[in-house]
């Protein structure tokens, strides 16, 4: 059972305003060392917008951010080096192969002695047989492991993850959740994690942060939220809380 007495984010009163419109409006949440914490809601609820404010990508309107127990955007270098991603929104260098864009990350983040640990990482998404190829050439399901083993390679303390699994076939997103269990149970790992598959955030994660409209509405762990709003499973939760009900 997570124990949660390590505070390693901590967001207080956060909020960003583009163009007079709020995206997130005055959230405050922690996430706790080896803890997997779910980030849900509906398209437009201001999930990518606080994960980029979390990678210090975008500035916030105002509130306050600390990781590790450190000002964000006054010691982002120390922190970023301890942390790292991966999207479905963000691209790789499409002129180089699966090897030679690892092999520029790894030399980004410092990782010594890399070739290796991306031997490894390729193995683990099962795409060691396809290192030669150009990424452009990859399908989005090949991407999508591409950008997961990126997101390894610094052996990251907290990893932040948009919607990771949305192009894995079935078999290769249930591998990817079980590695993601294991790397967390070994090192302690702390996840942060967005997904439109509600049986999927059910099982990561052991607490549950609801957004919508750029407000949080709801917060605990799956079995709690689903009991808070009286229904049989999160997908309903979803349903309601994106179809305004209370």
């Amino acid at each position: 059972m997570l124990v949660m007495d390590n505070v390693v984010v901590e967001v207080r009163d956060l909020t960003k305003v583009f163009n007079g419109v709020k995206a997130v409006d005055n959230i405050s949440f922690d996430i706790y060392e080896g803890e997997i914490l779910g980030l849900l809601g509906p398209n437009g609820a201001g999930k990518t917008t606080i994960i980029q404010m979390l990678l210090d990508v975008i500035t916030p309107t105002s509130g306050r951010i600390k990781v590790f127990g450190k000002n964000l955007a006054k010691h982002r270098e120390e922190i970023l080096s301890r942390v790292n991603f991966s999207s479905a929104y963000v691209s790789m260098p499409h002129s180089l192969t699966i090897s030679e864009n690892m092999r520029f990350f790894a030399r980004l983040y410092g990782v010594r002695g890399f070739e290796k640990k991306i031997d490894d990482l390729l193995v683990s998404f099962g795409i060691e047989g396809e290192k030669d190829r150009l990424t452009r050439t990859l399908s989005s399901g090949m991407m999508s492991r591409l950008y997961l083993a990126k997101s390894l390679l610094n052996d990251p303390r907290i990893l932040f993850l948009d919607e990771p699994t949305a192009s894995l076939d079935p078999d290769i997103a249930d591998k990817t959740r079980r590695m993601l269990k294991e790397i967390r149970e070994r090192s302690g790992l702390t996840i942060l994690y967005t997904s439109h598959n509600m049986k999927e955030m059910e099982e990561l994660s052991d607490r549950i942060i609801f957004i919508n409209k750029g407000h949080l509405v709801a917060e605990g762990s799956p079995r709690d939220i689903i009991e808070r709003f009286k229904e049989d499973d999160l997908e309903e939760v979803f349903l309601k809380i994106a179809r305004g009900g209370s």
